[in-house]
């Protein structure tokens, strides 16, 4: 779980909020989606979130633990990350995936970490690739590897930072599925995500953040034309596809 309260952020000591009394909760077991146009505070959330940076005021808890009382040991065993841009040294993917069990070994790998990741590379379906060089593979390879290597750290919360916005449709689909493979698992799965369909398709969770704060959240009824548009600045109609919702944006709001 996640829980998020009252989070203040600002680079500059007198500098303007980047984050602005933000708070919301994620229950365990579930894929919650941060929605909100460039710049609304998204990745900072994020960030600090997984504690890169410090909120001036406010508090993080991670399954019911304090962010700033975790060390980063402690905090790589509750919080995984794959970031938008993901990106490899020249390794094998065996050993790609390798290095998110670091916080379990020291010098070296023990038995208890290869068959983790062996089983991880069956899971995702890169056991084919495992001797080849990560840095040859495709964007939606890399990418499936970086969550592989997030999955074998054994957190239970799982961080994507627009997991599919450089990739083509096909490779998009395979990274959704995969995400969706995670929260079959039990894992709870936190995104910043831009494409409001896909959000919608993967969603259980939605928090629409709007100049520096939430502006609104809830399940899928959450979700209103109203909301959408608000939030993104564009007119747009809802419609039903197989009973799942699809937003067809009509043009600026302003329009």
């Amino acid at each position: 779980m996640i829980d998020v309260r009252h989070l203040c952020f600002r680079y500059a000591k007198k500098g303007s909020d980047i984050l602005q009394d933000v708070s919301f909760s994620l229950p365990s077991g579930k894929i919650g989606i941060l929605l909100g146009p460039n710049g609304a505070g998204k990745s900072t959330l994020i960030r600090c979130i997984l504690g890169f940076v410090k909120a001036q005021e406010g508090e993080i808890l991670l399954n019911g633990k304090s962010l700033a009382e975790l060390k980063a040991r402690e905090r790589a065993l509750q919080i995984a990350y794959v970031p938008q841009k993901v990106s490899f040294a020249p390794l094998t993917v065996y050993d790609a995936v390798m290095l998110g069990r670091i916080p379990y070994f020291g010098i070296s790998p023990k038995a208890k970490d290869h068959e983790a990741v062996v089983d991880a590379l069956e899971e995702f379906g890169l056991t084919p690739l495992a001797p080849r060089n990560v840095l040859e593979l495709s964007g939606g390879e890399q990418q499936i590897v970086a969550i592989a290597r997030a999955y074998v750290q054994g957190a239970s919360i799982l961080v994507f930072d627009e997991p599919t916005s450089n990739l083509d449709i096909a490779n998009q689909r395979l990274v959704l599925d995969q995400i969706k493979k995670l929260a079959e698992k039990g894992l709870t799965i936190l995104l910043s995500m831009h494409d409001i369909n896909e959000a919608l398709e993967l969603g259980d969770c939605f928090f629409f953040i709007k100049e520096n704060h939430i502006y609104a959240e809830g399940d899928l009824l959450a979700c209103t034309k109203e909301t959408i548009e608000a939030t993104f600045g564009v007119r747009g109609e809802i419609h039903y596809i197989n009973g799942k919702p699809l937003f067809i944006i009509g043009g600026n709001k302003n329009e």
